[in-house]
């Protein structure tokens, strides 16, 4: 579209090529102050962070890579159980659970990305009893539960993403566990990039 409003003013102004230019440039900057949507839409695109998602096992997971800088970054994943009342386990849950029972929310990256501090939860942890088993269970409140894992890059090349969770709930019981399930992306010097599903 722009192309066109710039061809279309060479045509019937005959102006030297630096004013045609500038013509064309107010064009442009009156459709973007006139909030024109192809406007919004491209700015809206360029400035959203590379993500990924999947569901399995009952839970959506969404993958985001946010402050890119340096070769460092955040990657966040939110976890949101599909059904309502289900709840994640903490994320400092033993890998086999407490007596066997959960499984921690975990984000780890391999390949050229590398951890560079701990998982932190955005989500207070609770206790809850479980019948049969001697040791309170900590949980996250029932719902999405956010996480982020500050990272760099080790060079360019691919890397992986391993995510592991579990969803229960009080009343209808648990999905089956998830453990290291990967997600591929390409670390640039742009920065990561997730592989196309």
């Amino acid at each position: 579209m722009p192309q066109t409003i710039r061809s279309n003013a060479h045509a019937r102004t005959g102006r030297s090529r630096p004013a045609r230019l500038a013509a064309a440039l107010l064009c442009l900057a009156g459709l973007t102050a006139c909030g024109g949507q192809g406007a919004e839409q491209a700015g809206g695109a360029a400035e959203q962070a590379p993500t990924a998602s999947f569901t399995d096992k009952g839970v959506t997971v969404t993958l985001s890579i946010a402050d890119w800088r340096d070769a460092k970054g955040t990657l966040k994943a939110v976890f949101t159980p599909e059904e309502k009342g289900f709840h994640l386990y903490s994320t400092d849950l033993p890998a086999t659970g407490v007596e066997g029972v959960g499984r921690p929310t975990a984000v780890s990256v391999t390949g050229a990305l590398r951890a560079e501090g701990k998982l932190a939860a955005a989500a207070e942890v609770r206790s809850i009893s479980v019948p049969g088993v001697g040791a309170p269970v900590p949980v996250y409140p029932d719902g999405p539960v956010t996480t982020t894992l500050p990272v760099r890059a080790d060079g360019t090349g691919e890397a992986t993403v391993l995510l592991g969770y579990a969803s229960c709930s009080t009343e209808d019981g648990c999905t089956i566990p998830v453990s290291d399930r990967p997600v591929h992306l390409r670390v640039t010097a742009e920065g990561p990039v997730f592989a196309p599903r």
